[in-house]
């Protein structure tokens, strides 16, 4: 049974804190590797568009600096990653969306045997699915806002207002919110994208946007950050503009939310059974919207939570009394001492040349 924790452990809190830093001493020049690249359409729209100060593999790699890792930024675009990824200790991915945090990364990285930190390939999968993370939202009694599924056949909309999303991805990427019937076909189209995928269409709730972010600390017990409240003050939604923040004009509120304490008991009860229910580990945040009558509704969960130094999950954490760089030292500390997922395969070997898959398959 999972043990949690929330801001009013802070003895507990402080005490990992203590095991985290001792555990560093004995870590110097460790090897990580920090997978960051423009893969997915999240992951390229930062990559274009998002200042290097504010990216979060610029506060990861100073983090890695302050613990003394050796560490390399590793692009999976490029063609010797697959070889790289495997010469090191450990990886900390900084890729979100397709390809990153859905699972095929963390699949990869088990064949190979090379520890990672976060979530395994099932969580990660059921995460970034919103679809099948709101299925199992239901399965498990955690209230979500009602919802449809759009596969390209006609759609009866009852005029009241909804968010169109596409099922993968995160930072409101191809998200829209559709008050008019008029816009409903655009925004259908342009979440199904150019393969055409099923896309959310969710009910728009009034409220109070909430998150909440969970860290696993030594010893398996599983911090719950207090509930942040983000307020996009130029925008109808907290949509991917306001989360770039390119020109810093600070367009986006984030205070602690202030919730009574029957609202904070069911808001920390929903955060710790998505966190079992999926099997998540390492870190994660969950996202809500917290209604005109004290009802939280969970609308999708991240297990691979921005790491920028003004992140949601960064001040989460300082909440309870963790810096930046502690979080990082726990989230390695977590994939390191994790048993090894060890069956019988073979060891990849790599040539010193790695094909392409154009150079394979041409004449």
């Amino acid at each position: 049974m999972t043990l949690f924790l929330n801001s009013a452990s802070d003895l507990a809190v402080r005490k990992a804190a203590e095991t985290l830093r001792e555990w560093q001493h004995d870590r110097q020049g460790l090897g990580v590797a920090l997978v960051y690249g423009p893969v997915s359409a999240e992951d390229r729209l930062y990559h274009s568009k998002c200042p290097v100060a504010q990216r979060s593999v610029t506060a990861l790699s100073e983090a890695l600096d302050d613990i003394g890792a050796r560490w390399k930024v590793l692009n999976p675009c490029e063609p010797d990653f697959i070889m790289e990824l495997a010469t090191y200790d450990v990886v900390l991915s900084n890729l979100h969306g397709p390809y990153g945090e859905d699972g095929r990364l963390q699949g990869l990285l088990d064949y190979l045997r090379v520890p990672y930190c976060g979530s395994g390939v099932g969580a990660s999968a059921v995460a970034a699915d919103k679809i099948l993370c709101k299925r199992v939202m239901l399965s498990l009694g955690v209230p979500t806002p009602g919802w449809w599924v759009w596969f390209g056949d006609a759609f009866n909309w009852n005029g009241r207002p909804v968010m169109v999303k596409p099922p993968f991805g995160g930072s409101s990427v191809g998200m829209s919110l559709i008050r008019d019937q008029a816009d409903l076909p655009r925004a259908l189209s342009d979440a199904a994208g150019e393969e055409g995928d099923a896309v959310l269409v969710e009910d728009y709730l009034t409220g109070v946007p909430l998150t909440v972010g969970l860290l696993e600390l030594p010893g398996g017990a599983v911090v719950v950050f207090p509930p942040l409240t983000t307020e996009a003050t130029e925008a109808d939604f907290y949509d991917a503009d306001t989360k770039l923040d390119v020109d810093s004009r600070g367009t986006v509120a984030v205070r602690a939310a202030e919730l009574p304490p029957e609202v904070l008991d069911k808001v920390n009860e929903h955060a710790r059974t998505l966190w079992n229910g999926l099997g998540l580990r390492g870190s994660a945040r969950v996202d809500f919207v917290l209604t005109e009558d004290g009802e939280p509704y969970a609308l999708e969960v991240n297990s691979t939570p921005g790491m920028s130094r003004d992140s949601n999950f960064v001040v989460g954490a300082a909440m309870v009394g963790l810096t930046h760089t502690d979080v990082v030292l726990a989230m390695l500390h977590e994939a390191l001492t994790r048993p090894p997922y060890d069956v019988p395969l073979p060891t990849p070997a790599f040539s010193s040349v790695t094909p392409t898959r154009e150079a394979a398959v041409s004449p």
